[in-house]
């Protein structure tokens, strides 16, 4: 078999579908399937904007949440707090035993420590000059 490597900055929709559908099919035989769900907690002020919200999802027992944030106006209020606790009862309803989360930034994970996250890996220098650090949680 004849192959070239392509790199891009601008891959295409069908590509990337293609390449999430051959590793998830990958993994579903490997390891069982992972009833992947999004997830998300969104805030809205009084006209419907967001002004705060979570985005990830459930795999494997888990919740990712892979973006959390806050509008300035509301930080400092627990805003961070009641959604991670929502979406953590959202998960637990779906069956997940554990939470994770990363962040480089040092208020950022002050807070997930409150909520009961605890670290458990480290990049130093991502970005440069920081470390972007991995919590979890178990959730019962």
């Amino acid at each position: 078999m004849k192959t070239t490597l392509e790199v891009t900055a601008e891959p295409l929709p069908q590509d990337l579908a293609f390449l999430s559908g051959s590793l998830s099919a990958f993994n579903d035989a490997d390891v069982g399937a992972s009833g992947r769900k999004p997830l998300a907690v969104i805030v809205r002020d009084e006209h419907g904007d967001i002004v705060a919200g979570i985005s990830g999802y459930t795999a494997w027992g888990w919740l990712y949440v892979q973006w959390l944030w806050v509008d300035e106006r509301l930080r400092g209020r627990r805003m961070a707090a009641s959604m991670l606790d929502t979406a953590e009862q959202e998960a637990i309803g779906r069956g997940c035993h554990g939470a994770w989360i990363d962040t480089f930034n040092p208020i950022a994970e002050k807070v997930y420590q409150r909520q009961g996250y605890r670290p458990f890996g480290e990049l130093p220098d991502f970005p440069a000059g920081r470390s972007r650090i991995f919590l979890q949680k178990k959730l019962t």
